[in-house]
């Protein structure tokens, strides 16, 4: 058992090891982190195969804080064992790619370093039997991710995102690499301020951080008399919010694009951004036994939580939607595959937000699990071969590609594989994950967030066939003499998860069912299996989504591969739809807006508080208020206790003394007969003394 705790200790020891290579080749580097990272795959699938092959729990720890009942070690349950693969696989296959990918690049062993760290905090995160282990492992990814988003520090023009020189309401929007690593830093830790309020919440209830102490509900009632418990929902999740990219935290992915395409495929695909939809996964149950103990003890106590689940589900379809359009009209290659992960990551929350209604805390589980695994694999896909084609073509942009089919051929088909999967088209793995997710929605009469769901199934279809159309057909716009293929390092990995995701897809019928029963063996799941919401009839669901879905597809290849439109020129013709254009591609403004409000406010602020608070009061206290009144004071004693001091001391006191030196000085008279009267007056004065103290009687 003991060997399991590789799953998360061997990528961290790969980069304690790295830090000493420094002085290395790249292939000897390369080599302990690609290692590393297999050796925590290895382990994971060992671990995997036991939990599922015996149907058990896998737990091995060591107390580390013991007032805070904090253990450290491995947790493999259903939930954790089946995401600790999907994690350390897809690290593997990445740092296989970026053995070729960063070959060339400046800053390898700090590359490597926070690369693996990355990895090891990630696994740590999920095969955490308590909250503030996971908590460590969940800052440790915002560490590393802060890093690599700015692996390329020096800002050079090349590494940026958006278009240089473009602004909206008078704010810049384009990101160079530093910039971008400190935006990320700055909104997940806002979230996490508000993760850690609800883990120290969680402390205070229940004595205890681990997840079996809180996976029974029991804290909920404690919480809802006090008349928290919405609140202290609101700040648990509020980390997840953030680190999943939920709207209003979105902004922060988008921008990550300055770092290397390889470091995208990692934060993007299976890791960082689906720490989020971890935790979300594994409250699920948490949350249903909660809102069956308040069902019981506190009257209208159960409402709370359906409610707040139903927030849940509207935040995720509004970001799907939301970000849904953005792809649509940008024209950065990444950018699009970034705003189409927080659009799947919306659907991601909104899945586990309806399952857990509709079907409890199995089913959240299960639904937002299955899109989580089929999006880590097809969007790994697609990061990995856009960096492969922005790298042969030397330009971020789809309007500097086009006519890459010929050229990229291996590279176009794992693309053109992983689109269709994103696209939700069958046999593919996205068909099965995103049309459960519409269908549940709309079952649980989430009527907002099940339609917003359903228009974006048309968006993605539209956006990603608009993509792979400009980049793989088409008429040729690259710059360069001749674009190439990568080496095999580099699309090996890429085309085996493209390929993945038509094989899983085709096996889902059967391989569905069996993952549903590996996660029913996930803590808290088999206790209680309790629906929030009552079902609701939606038979035509998956029609409606495939026949939009296909219409958004086929519609867009016609126009950009068969009439070879020129969307732009008509964009400018038009006043309204070039205004709707420029509020899409500009993010909503919503940037813009930020900046605007807490950058731009912020400093106003402070402007405001140094001149009427920091100049008026505080500086007037100190330099001028302060002075003064000491000042006065010191006149005041000066004028009275100083001189009244200075006269007893120096004339009384003098003037005493010479009296009694003068009065002593009489005494001495040369006659015997006065010594010796004094000296027996003396003696008299010493025993009666000592009569008077010793209490002598008479």
């Amino acid at each position: 058992m003991e060997a399991l705790l590789l799953a998360w200790l061997a990528p961290y020891l790969g980069a304690g090891l790295l830090i000493l290579m420094k002085n290395r080749s790249w292939k000897e580097k390369s080599a302990v982190a690609i290692a590393s990272i297999l050796t925590a795959a290895l382990a994971s699938t060992l671990a995997a195969w036991k939990v599922i092959e015996a149907g058990e729990t896998l737990r091995w720890a060591v107390t580390w804080v013991s007032t805070l009942s904090v253990d450290i070690g491995v947790y493999f349950d259903g939930l954790s064992s089946l995401m600790a693969l999907v994690v350390s696989w897809l690290s593997f296959l990445i740092a296989v790619y970026s053995y070729e990918y960063m070959g060339h690049e400046e800053g390898q062993t700090r590359y490597w370093i926070f690369f693996t760290f990355f990895v090891g905090s990630m696994m740590l995160l999920v095969l955490s039997d308590n909250i503030l282990t996971m908590f460590i492992g969940w800052e440790g990814t915002g560490l590393a991710s802060y890093s690599l988003i700015g692996h390329w520090f020096s800002d050079e023009e090349e590494h940026w995102v958006g278009d240089p020189g473009r602004r909206a309401l008078g704010k810049q929007m384009w990101f160079e690499p530093s910039h971008s690593g400190l935006r990320a830093l700055v909104f997940t830790r806002l979230g996490d301020v508000g993760l850690l309020a609800g883990i120290a919440t969680l402390h205070l209830v229940t004595g205890s951080t681990m997840f079996k102490a809180i996976a029974d509900g029991g804290w909920a009632p404690t919480l809802a008399q006090d008349g928290v418990l919405l609140f202290f929902l609101w700040m648990l999740f509020l980390g997840a919010m953030a680190k999943s990219a939920q709207f209003p935290f979105h902004e922060w992915l988008v921008t990550a694009m300055t770092g290397p395409t390889s470091v995208s495929a990692l934060i993007h695909a299976a890791t960082m951004v689906k720490a989020g939809v971890y935790f979300f996964l594994r409250f699920a149950p948490f949350l249903v036994a909660a809102a069956y103990v308040l069902e019981h003890t506190v009257p209208g106590g159960a409402v709370q939580i359906a409610a707040f689940l139903q927030w849940m589900a509207i935040i995720g379809g509004f970001t799907a939607f939301m970000l849904a359009t953005m792809a649509l009209v940008s024209r950065e290659l990444k950018l699009i595959l970034a705003f189409s992960t927080a659009s799947q990551l919306g659907y991601m929350f909104l899945g586990a937000a309806a399952g857990t209604l509709v079907e409890g805390g199995l089913g959240g589980m299960y639904i937002g699990f299955s899109h989580l695994a089929s999006h880590a694999i097809f969007k790994a896909t697609l990061f990995l071969a856009a960096g492969a084609v922005i790298h042969a073509v030397h330009s971020r942009f789809i309007d500097d590609m086009g006519g890459l089919w010929d050229k990229m051929k291996i590279t176009a088909v794992s693309f053109i594989l992983a689109s269709l999967s994103l696209a939700g088209l069958p046999p593919f793995m996205g068909y099965w994950t995103k049309d459960e997710i519409i269908h549940v929605s709309f079952q649980g009469g989430l009527l907002l967030p099940a339609i917003l769901s359903w228009v974006t199934a048309g968006l993605t279809a539209a956006y990603i066939a608009r993509a792979f159309s400009r980049v793989f057909f088409g008429e040729k716009h690259w710059r360069v003499k001749e674009p190439h293929e990568p080496g095999p390092y580099m699309w090996a990995p890429y085309l085996i998860l493209g390929t993945a995701s038509l094989v899983l897809g085709l096996a889902w019928p059967w391989i569905g069912g069996p993952m549903e029963e590996v996660l029913r063996g996930s803590m808290g799941v088999k206790a209680l299996e309790v629906e929030l919401v009552s079902k609701v009839s939606a038979p035509l669901v998956p029609a409606a989504t495939l026949l939009l879905a296909l219409t958004g597809l086929l519609a867009t290849i016609y126009l950009y591969v068969v009439r070879g439109a020129d969307l732009y020129a008509y964009v400018e013709r038009s006043g309204f739809v070039r205004a709707l254009h420029g509020f899409l591609y500009d993010r909503w403004y919503v940037n813009s807006i930020y900046y605007i409000v807490f950058v731009d406010g912020i400093r106003e602020l402070s402007i405001l508080l140094k001149k009427y608070f920091d100049s008026l009061i505080v500086d007037n206290f100190y330099h001028r208020f302060i002075p003064s009144a000491v000042m006065a004071t010191v006149r005041f004693t000066s004028g009275t206790l100083e001189k009244s001091w200075d006269k007893l001391l120096h004339e009384y006191l003098v003037a005493a003394f010479k009296k009694a030196w003068r009065a002593f000085k009489s005494m001495q008279t040369g006659c015997l007969s006065h010594y010796i009267s004094y000296m027996w007056l003396g003696i008299s004065i010493v025993i009666i003394l000592l009569c008077l103290i010793m209490g002598c009687k008479p």
